[in-house]
């Protein structure tokens, strides 16, 4: 199976893992079950002032993402980055840019903008995006190493609500195409991996499991058979029905 190549960087795995909303003592349960070599982390979370430190809990050989979770401008979002860069020497980093509370849904024009920024001071950016091709054409065009649209909106499992831009992504954009927000289930992430996206990042479906190491599990096993399917070339649909066997050799009376 082929390397995620993402800028200078590459990996084995095609599960990138979040960490928003796990607590402490199953981290690294879910990092191990999940084959994760990428692990998403808000820099607030990095140190929150009490003795437990989230980076105590994550293999020195897992690779950390921040991400400019809180940034409204691109701005702030290169601020953060360069907190993050300060903090655990990280390059690659997810651009988040967020003003709206309610649904909670990317800035497209902001976050374009912070790409731009990030990319003139040396960092290898990850957009999150609202699936848009002039957007993601104008992310590729500032320094973008990989776009990320949204399968759904953050935390709500819907799965693949936007597969039809998602898919136009795919045909028209010479970068990786990583899902982000909204996977609720291992059969979506199959799916998205079946549609040939280079990866898919998971956080709430996983976190808010009853049984987080399986279910981290259970999505590695998922993003695999969906690569695996994808590479092996999946049959096309048909409209009328295809006999499983030749329609010759039939008994006579």
């Amino acid at each position: 199976m082929h390397t995620l190549k993402l800028g200078k960087f590459e990996f084995n795995s095609r599960f990138i893992l979040g960490s928003g909303k796990f607590n402490l003592e199953l981290i690294e349960a879910a990092i191990k079950q999940a084959n994760a070599e990428i692990i998403t982390l808000a820099l607030r979370r990095a140190y929150t002032g009490k003795l437990e430190n989230i980076l105590d809990y994550i293999p020195k050989n897992i690779t950390i993402l921040p991400n400019t979770s809180g940034a409204r401008t691109a701005e702030e979002a290169l601020k953060i980055a360069k907190l993050a860069r300060e903090l655990c020497g990280a390059e690659m980093i997810k651009i988040e840019v967020i003003r709206d509370s309610k649904y909670l849904l990317p800035d497209n024009y902001e976050s374009t903008k912070a790409v731009e920024l990030l990319a003139k001071e040396g960092f290898t950016p990850l957009p999150y995006m609202y699936p848009d091709l002039y957007t993601a054409r104008a992310m590729r065009d500032a320094g973008a190493a990989a776009i990320m649209p949204l399968g759904a909106p953050i935390g709500t499992n819907k799965g693949l609500k936007t597969k039809d831009f998602i898919q136009i992504l795919l045909d028209e954009i010479d970068l990786p195409i990583i899902v982000d927000a909204g996977l609720g289930s291992p059969a979506q992430a199959c799916e998205a991996m079946q549609m040939g996206v280079s990866a898919v990042m998971i956080n709430t479906a996983i976190a808010m499991s009853s049984n987080i190491p399986q279910m981290a599990r259970a999505f590695r096993l998922a993003i695999e058979a969906g690569r695996e399917g994808f590479l092996a070339g999946i049959a096309q649909q048909s409209e009328l029905a295809r006999a499983s066997s030749p329609l010759t050799g039939f008994l006579k009376d």
